[in-house]
């Protein structure tokens, strides 16, 4: 089991995947900031843990294949904003709303 997870998380970075998760990120941000500026709305926070992860993915994908360590911490961290995400959502989900 180690040498999986050795490989998923501290594998070689994947630039096209990096590329997707990037745009991603920044298609997110762009709507949050259109209807924040735009429409006047209030901010939905749940896609502010969406965006930082995708970003940090995307980051941790466009790095070099030399630094698989550092993508793999890059990893991690974005798994466990996400992860966060989903537990701020069972606890108390009216901090995501409001």
């Amino acid at each position: 089991m180690p040498s999986m997870i050795d490989e998923i998380v501290f594998g070689e970075p994947s630039r096209g995947v990096g590329l997707v998760f990037l745009c991603g990120a920044l298609l997110l941000a762009g709507q949050q900031a259109y209807y924040v500026i735009v429409e006047g709305a209030t901010p939905f926070y749940a896609s502010l843990f969406l965006i930082a992860g995708m970003a940090l993915s995307g980051i941790a994908e466009s790095l070099p294949k030399s630094r698989r360590r550092a993508a793999g911490a890059l990893r991690l961290t974005a798994i466990a904003v996400l992860v966060s995400l989903l537990v701020i959502g069972f606890v108390t989900p009216e901090l995501l709303s409001a």
